[in-house]
């Protein structure tokens, strides 16, 4: 068979390869879209991003409802119909998957459903359901993604042993379920789980969950952990596990002393691994690193000048964000521009109760860099708005360099910090000042007045908290 010539193949249809696929189209390029699954967007959106927060949101529900009675708002208790809840979940992902389809199909973009492997340099073979296909290509994008670690060790063959794409099937309540790792994917899918009415033990290895963001932020999660968790146990380490009738025996050691324990389920949460193996890369001139992840630039260029690799297969942080970002840069310089992916502000968030979000600097960052940094917090207990739905646990703050007063770094933690990071993201990235932020009148009342407010702090006259007097810095 004669093989098919393209500009630019795009291998993996994620947030990353289709906005890739969709922009390089835009710009000219013909363009063909090789996907593996039958549906497109990826693990984001058929595994991951997607059906996660709509689960969230579907149990959060249930938590209004049970909060609701010091209010004196009463419910009967709710009947959960596992049936209903998967199907109206699935009913998200087909739509926004066709929407995905429905975009490709209108600039033009080829989508093939198969798998790729590289032949050469300049040649892709795509195992479809009709057969082998060829795709003769200048540039290819590799964005084929990640998938979750599962250690052999835990890998039984035995479906009570979850990872996070067996655990969004939501395929019933155990009541007693073990979550291994304290990162977001543990404590995100823990919260639903717990919320749902299963006897959450979540076990860390390290000593402490979500690391990654600042103790003072992840403090009112920890707090909901220890509340609707049975425990969180940190410095643990699992080893063995084995079934046992219908349940799952694991042993663990937690801080020296070894203890046996059955689970009706167990997730394992405990990060993710790329997508490499089976691709053809040794056919290529891409290299790899010690983990596997592909090299590149800060051109997104792999070792192979006619390959490039964007999202979770070229490591750094796994978000689908930083992946349609990379996704442009790539198509930038296969345009001939002079994109690169430096300095730009990727936000966080984690979706529990409260969210947690950040961009730019953290604190743990400024003190390992020893770059020098004053904080300002406003405490949400101090905010009207966060008093009118009882969620007075949050905070927001501010990262700024006391020499220039430019904002360095946003953290919030809260209802609907997810929400509010952008405007953070904004400060940071086009370098604004404290001063800048605190003269932006911002509506009140509202979740947003805590980023005006914390700027107002740095200055000394925050209106809605107290600060002990200092040397004040120039008034704006």
């Amino acid at each position: 068979m004669e093989p098919t010539k393209t500009d630019i193949v795009v291998i993996g249809a994620g947030p990353g390869g289709y906005a890739a696929a969709f922009y390089a189209a835009d710009l000219g390029k013909k363009v063909i879209l090789v996907e593996a699954d039958k549906k497109l967007g990826g693990v984001c959106l058929n595994r991951g991003c997607i059906p996660s927060k709509a689960l969230l949101y579907a149990t959060h529900t249930l938590s209004m409802a049970k909060e609701s009675e010091h209010r004196g708002i009463t419910f009967q208790t709710p009947n959960v119909d596992l049936t209903k809840l998967r199907a109206w979940k699935d009913g998200v992902i087909t739509k926004l998957s066709g929407g995905v389809a429905q975009l490709a199909k209108m600039r033009g973009v080829e989508v093939w459903a198969g798998r790729g492997y590289f032949e050469d340099s300049n040649t892709l073979r795509v195992e479809t359901e009709e057969g082998q296909k060829f795709i003769n290509f200048e540039q290819a994008i590799v964005a084929v993604g990640s998938k979750a670690a599962l250690p052999k060790a835990w890998d039984l063959g035995n479906p009570r042993v979850m990872t996070s794409r067996e655990a969004l099937e939501i395929e019933e309540i155990p009541e007693n379920l073990l979550v291994i790792g304290g990162g977001y994917i543990g404590m995100e899918l823990g919260t639903v789980y717990a919320t749902l009415g299963s006897k959450i033990v979540l076990v860390e290895a390290l000593d402490g969950i979500l690391l990654g963001a600042d103790p003072d932020l992840a403090r009112p999660i920890v707090n909901y952990a220890k509340k609707h968790f049975k425990e969180v146990r940190l410095k643990t380490k699992v080893g063995k596990m084995s079934t046992v009738g219908k349940q799952i025996k694991v042993e663990m050691e937690v801080e020296g002393q070894k203890k046996e324990e059955l689970y009706d389920r167990v997730l394992v949460a405990v990060g993710r691994v790329p997508n490499c193996e089976n691709i053809g890369l040794e056919n290529t001139k891409v290299t790899r690193d010690e983990r596997g992840f592909i090299k590149i630039n800060e051109k997104q260029q792999t070792d192979d000048p006619a390959i490039y690799a964007i999202g979770d297969v070229a490591g750094g942080v796994m978000l689908a964000h930083k992946a349609s970002r990379e996704a442009r840069v790539a198509v930038e310089v296969i345009m001939g521009e002079s994109s690169t992916f430096t300095d730009v502000v990727i936000p966080a968030v984690i979706f529990t109760d409260p969210e947690l979000a950040w961009c730019g600097l953290t604190e743990a960052e400024a003190k390992q860099k020893g770059i020098n940094i004053e904080v300002a917090k406003f405490p949400w207990a101090a905010s009207g708005r966060a008093l009118t739905f009882d969620r007075p646990d949050g905070l927001t703050k501010l990262l700024i360099d006391p020499e220039t007063e430019r904002i360095l770094g946003v953290g919030i933690v809260g209802s609907g910090a997810g929400e509010l990071i952008a405007e953070g993201v904004l400060a940071v990235e086009t370098g604004i000042t404290a001063k800048d932020l605190a003269l932006s009148v911002h509506p009140h009342p509202t979740l947003s007045e805590t980023l005006m407010e914390a700027a107002e702090v740095f200055y000394g006259h925050p209106t809605h908290t107290f600060v002990k007097k200092k040397t004040p810095h120039p008034a704006p």
